[in-house]
């Protein structure tokens, strides 16, 4: 009788997972921590198979275009003139912030200042020391190390740099004319900073090395206890990066957008956090596995009405549901 319990037992088993759908994804760094507590959330829930794998933006777009993924993911949003090209829709899914993080002794979290200029200045290489006085003198209280400062950036094709880029260069004209934006960009202090590879790459190369600065998603220094900054917004105030200065910012109207691609760098808003960004999802038009794209759908469908607590928790901010709606007509596009 046990022996016949346990061959049912494990009919049972293999019958749902043959029936569980798996559906593939790559992209961004950016938002990996609530795509992939969404995915664990959604698999228990429903049985079916969520893989992403955080590999950058600029390889996101690659794998969709090239198909072999049931949806890509980016940071950097497609003109509606490339989504038409390629055959794509594009939606965004949670408001989050990049910030600058520092390893400077004795400097805690949210303790340090800095203005746009002065981070722009610092990854041009003008400013190389931490005690410089374009620092110092907005930061009386810290007592600054006279030590050379070590920039961290991406090494890859990322997202995240493609918002920080589009950041500094609206808040340096230097900025904008030597280096630009982009996905990669050439690193005036390339010879002296250090490339890591993803979000998760900068957190740990900013966390080993002294004196240094960097910048990742806000998730990546809340969970690795990273000392992040202030920063002065376009208001002229010094605010922290928070669930409340991310949502500041994104106050704007998505559905007017053809194909989501707005960016929300450098808001107006006296709370807005100034390097604030969505992350957006890549889906063919026409997918080659149907069964896969609509379960994806299915997948984010879920996580807009069941995620929201997960999202606040990891430090993103959930659409508004006036969002989610157009984001639900975009969905039609499908085939």
């Amino acid at each position: 009788m046990k022996r016949m319990l346990v061959t049912l037992a494990v009919g049972v088993l293999c019958s749902a997972s043959a029936t569980a759908a798996t559906v593939t994804g790559a992209g961004a760094s950016f938002p990996q921590p609530i795509y992939s507590q969404w995915a664990s959330d959604y698999n228990k829930a429903t049985g079916n198979q969520i893989n992403y794998q955080s590999i950058g933006s600029s390889g996101g777009i690659k794998q969709i275009l090239a198909k072999t993924v049931d949806f890509g993911a980016s940071d950097a949003p497609m003109s509606a003139a490339e989504l038409n090209k390629n055959g794509l829709i594009q939606f965004p899914t949670v408001v989050g912030g990049v910030v600058p993080i520092v390893n400077v002794n004795g400097v805690a979290a949210g303790k340090m200042r800095l203005t746009g200029d002065v981070l722009a200045k610092i990854y041009l290489g003008e400013i190389t020391k931490w005690n410089d006085p374009a620092i110092q003198s907005i930061n009386p209280s810290l007592k600054l190390p006279d030590s050379t400062i070590t920039t961290a950036f991406r090494s890859d094709g990322s997202g995240t740099t493609y918002v920080f880029t589009n950041y500094l260069s609206q808040v340096s004209s230097t900025w904008k004319n030597k280096v630009g934006v982009d996905k990669t960009v050439k690193w005036p202090t390339s010879a002296t900073g250090v490339g890591g590879k993803g979000n998760e790459g900068v957190s740990s190369l900013v966390s080993r090395v002294n004196n240094s600065i960097g910048y990742v998603e806000y998730a990546y220094a809340k969970q690795n206890k990273l000392a992040y900054t202030q920063l002065k917004n376009r208001a002229g105030n010094y605010v922290q990066p928070s669930d409340d200065t991310f949502a500041a910012a994104a106050k704007v109207n998505w559905s007017k957008v053809p194909g989501f691609s707005l960016m929300i760098t450098n808001q107006p808003g006296a709370q807005a956090w100034p390097i604030s960004a969505a992350t957006f999802i890549l889906m063919p038009k026409n997918p080659t596995n149907a069964e896969a794209s609509q379960e994806a759908i299915k997948f984010f469908e879920w996580s807009f009405k069941n995620g929201n607590a997960a999202a606040t928790r990891l430090d993103f901010v959930p659409l508004p549901e006036s969002t989610k709606n157009a984001v639900r007509q975009e969905w039609k596009k499908i085939k």
